[in-house]
Order: structure tokens, then C-alpha cells, then sequence
């Protein structure tokens, strides 16, 4: 196997990485990786099989989804009313 470039050297854990080795070596609640430590709800995961089934798999739009868009614009226009 070749060796690695010497710029690897430089190369540092990310401190999310720190933060969980951390957490594990003292048994703490490792909240730096989003480790819950539940299951989702079913309805969720069953959801999620669905669309996943269902396609289409590609990007979105950059903009985002009209219907997704509609429904935050609707939720916070309390926060930007004049």
C-alpha cells in the first residue's frame, strides 16, 4: 500500500467526534451526533417506507416544494406582520 501524503498528517478529528468519544468514555448523553436514544414513531418510519417506495429520488428544487413553502409561510406570518 502506498503511503499517505505527509498533508494527511494535519488531519484532526472533528470535534463532534471528540464530543462522542468523550460522552462514551463517561457514559454522559451524547447530544453532539443526534444519538437518541428511542426509536421514531411508527407512523413516522412507515411514512418515510412509503414515499421512499414511491419515488420520485432526486434533488429538490432549490427554491423548495410550493406546498412546503406555503405551509412555513403560513406558520410564522404572525412573526413578520408590520
Amino acid at each position: 500500500m502506498r503511503e499517505l501524503s505527509e498533508r494527511t498528517s494535519e488531519f484532526t478529528d472533528s470535534v463532534i467526534r471528540r464530543m462522542t468519544r468523550i460522552a462514551n468514555r463517561y457514559g454522559a448523553v451524547n447530544l453532539s451526533q443526534g444519538f437518541p436514544d428511542f426509536d421514531p414513531p411508527k407512523a413516522m418510519t412507515d411514512r418515510l417506507a412509503q414515499v421512499a417506495a414511491e419515488g420520485p429520488h432526486q434533488y429538490a428544487l432549490t427554491w423548495g416544494a410550493q406546498n412546503f413553502r406555503e405551509a412555513l409561510a403560513d406558520k410564522y406570518e404572525h412573526f413578520f406582520q408590520g
